[in-house]
């Protein structure tokens, strides 16, 4: 009879909060994919090529796992609460008819207990159904294909998610039962109102409101137009007067709006009064927790949006070849001429890179050549921040060059158009175009009509920054390379030889096993050769390490973070419309009809989740803004419309999620409002 009353009392509290239940399952959900992480095939496939990075990787794994069971902790207790609070009628009748409080709470954690198991078992088949589908889309988009997909089932993630969920619910259950210790049985049956509120006067509502109000503002300004350097005294003041302003906005936001109802007269009809003043008292009474929901929404827009530039600029990796083989020629014809690799490879070519032997000043003699920068150093001069630049340029001169018509050969690689440098013209190539601002700075210089002088001939240098790979592997870092016409390469390099042969892989055999199966089993085939060469491996794993480090884990906290604010509002509300439930009954005895009440439910809910939301946009549009103009820029390559078009497509489907949680919110009032009546 025991067991079957904790099934029954279980199963009502799941038909009676849904939206809860539905959000626990989430929790697990994010817990198991977040834990398994490990053993899904990109991470596999990196800890092959990348093992210190992923390790490292991994290694953080239990910090953002102890992170999201403190904030999931918040969750689950504000569903624990509102269930509670929803019960505390029978939990007095089982008191007042002799149960004992030791086995009332015996009774609610064996609930909490029978909850959480069924709990587990929608969300982790669902959870492994999902991770499944996030690792073959991985391996699709990274080459892996899916003939390299394992199916992985992490029994260690199992169960450090029913650990760490279980914990949560049973310490949330704990502090709750704390306190219905303290509580007479004959307190359980009063209504529970939300008490008087220590309504500040007008102005220091006001002064409230312009403090916060102000300190937003003046965080916005400091993070857009003064964290471009990344001070920490900057950033600090950013992060305090942000999270003082969100405070003070919602601290005064509650005499605010009390004024504007006596402003706005008598003479509203229906329950518009009625419904002002209740959003004007939750607002006093929840004005923190309306402020840790804000902040929370603005940090999950921030690290969604930031997720989504990172892994898009993580992936513009030009693959200008498969292979860079270093060594005499003859030894690597000898190399491409054995079956098995001839059968693998495409195209190839030399790449013509070598140092000029000159690398001081912006007019000096090198050992037979005279250089002039001083037209590009005049650029740069003018160009804010680009000091450092500058005298890198004064110190390094015309230190190495490339050939045209190698760079043309990985242009054509690229499916891209040839450089023409006829009539005097030579073009300024950098690896570290994508290094902060380096690259646009650069480009801001070039778009000025630039010279350099060499042998006392002027060679106009093309608008554009040129920074594709040069070899399979970002082997070598060159701060700048100067790319020249073949004759006047053949003058100036200090060493004629080819740099390495490029060689890419035959595109049907790429198209029949994907391309990193296919560069693993070349890999394997030049590695018995004796011969020394770089792999696109690597440079694909270190992008691929990136784009997981940094995608996976900021948009799983983004979710993370949207998933326990909306909780955490939508309960805080709930929470306060059953104790005030008595005020429905009274406007019921005074004529208000059904349909009446629920739409100053609706337009209640709707008030509050705006507050809230209206502060979460604003603050998470300066919080995007101060990323991408300071430590978070777009690399040089990213396609800022493709950025764009995915934000706003992230930006929808937040406003989709949000529209149906605050449709489920309001749908939970409104039975909530039918059970007052029929009381």
């Amino acid at each position: 009879m025991y067991f079957k009353q904790i099934r029954q009392n279980a199963a009502r509290n799941r038909r009676g909060n849904g939206l809860f239940f539905g959000s626990l399952v989430i929790a697990i959900i994010a817990f198991y994919t977040l834990l398994s992480l490990g053993g899904q095939d990109v991470v596999q496939f990196l800890s092959t090529i990348e093992s210190d990075a992923v390790a490292k990787l991994l290694g953080m794994l239990p910090i953002v796992y102890a992170v999201s069971l403190f904030f999931v902790f918040f969750l689950v207790y504000f569903a624990c609460r509102y269930q509670t609070d929803s019960r505390r009628r029978e939990l007095g009748l089982y008191l007042i008819l002799g149960m004992k409080k030791g086995r009332l709470f015996a009774l609610l954690f064996a609930e909490t207990l029978w909850s959480s198991m069924l709990s587990l078992l929608a969300g982790l088949p669902t959870a492994l159904l999902l991770t499944e589908g996030i690792s073959l889309a991985t391996a699709k988009i990274a080459g892996l294909g899916i003939i390299g997909h394992r199916f992985s089932f992490s029994l260690n993630a199992v169960l450090w998610t029913v650990c760490g969920f279980v914990f949560v619910q049973l310490l949330s259950m704990l502090i709750i039962c704390i306190g219905l210790g303290r509580t007479e049985p004959a307190d359980f049956f009063r209504g529970g109102d939300t008490g008087r509120q220590a309504v500040p006067s007008v102005p220091g509502s006001m002064l409230f409101l312009c403090l916060g109000a102000g300190f937003l503002l003046l965080a916005y300004y400091l993070g857009i137009f003064r964290l471009r350097t990344l001070h920490f005294s900057v950033m600090l003041a950013v992060v305090v007067l942000g999270i003082a302003g969100t405070f003070l906005l919602y601290r005064g936001l509650g005499g605010f709006l009390g004024r504007r109802i006596r402003n706005g007269g008598r003479s509203k009809a229906g329950l518009r009064t009625f419904t002002a003043r209740q959003v004007q008292e939750n607002v006093l009474s929840q004005h923190r927790s309306l402020a840790v929901s804000s902040l929370l929404l603005m940090m999950a827009l921030a690290c969604i949006s930031f997720g989504i530039a990172m892994g898009l600029g993580s992936s513009v990796s030009s693959r200008s070849a498969d292979f860079s083989l270093f060594g005499e020629e003859a030894q690597i014809d000898a190399v491409l001429e054995r079956q098995e690799i001839r059968e693998m490879t495409g195209e190839s070519y030399p790449l013509y890179l070598s140092h000029t032997g000159n690398s001081r000043g912006s007019f000096s003699e090198g050992r037979e050549h005279i250089y002039d920068t001083s037209a590009l150093e005049a650029a740069l001069s003018g160009v804010s921040g680009a000091q450092n630049i500058l005298e890198n340029v004064q110190d390094r001169g015309l230190e190495y060059v490339i050939a045209e018509s190698s760079y043309n050969s990985i242009l054509e690689s690229l499916g891209r158009e040839r450089l023409d440098l006829s009539g005097g013209k030579a073009a300024l190539y950098s690896s570290m175009a994508n290094d902060g601002d380096f690259g646009s700075m650069l480009q801001e210089a070039l778009s000025q009509h630039v010279s350099v002088g060499i042998d006392g001939s002027d060679y106009e240098l093309l608008p554009a920054l040129f920074y594709d790979n040069i070899v399979a592997d970002q082997a070598i870092t060159l701060y700048l390379g100067w790319i020249v016409p073949d004759e006047l390469y053949a003058k100036l390099a200090k060493n004629p030889e080819p740099y390495c042969r490029n060689v890419r892989l035959r595109g049907d055999v790429v198209e029949e096993t994907g391309l990193m199966q296919a560069v693993r089993k070349m890999d394997a085939l030049l590695s018995d050769t004796g011969i020394e060469y770089d792999s696109y491996l690597g440079g694909i794993g270190r992008n691929l390490f990136y784009t997981v480090a940094s995608c996976y884990l900021t948009i799983y906290l983004g979710a993370l973070f949207w998933l326990i604010a909306n909780t955490v509002i939508g309960l805080k509300y709930l929470i306060s419309q059953r104790r005030t439930r008595h005020r429905y009954e009274i406007l019921s005895m005074l004529g208000a009809d059904r349909d009446s009440m629920h739409r100053s439910v609706k337009k209640q809910i709707d008030l509050y989740f705006a507050l809230v939301l209206a502060t979460a946009l604003a603050s998470g549009a300066a919080a995007i803004v101060t990323m991408f103009t300071s430590f978070a820029r777009l690399p040089v390559g990213v396609s800022v419309r493709k950025t764009a078009a995915l934000s706003a497509l992230a930006l929808i489907s937040f406003a989709g999620l949000e529209a149906l949680y605050i449709h489920i919110v309001k749908q939970t009032a409104g039975r909530e409002i039918s059970r007052s009546e029929r009381r």
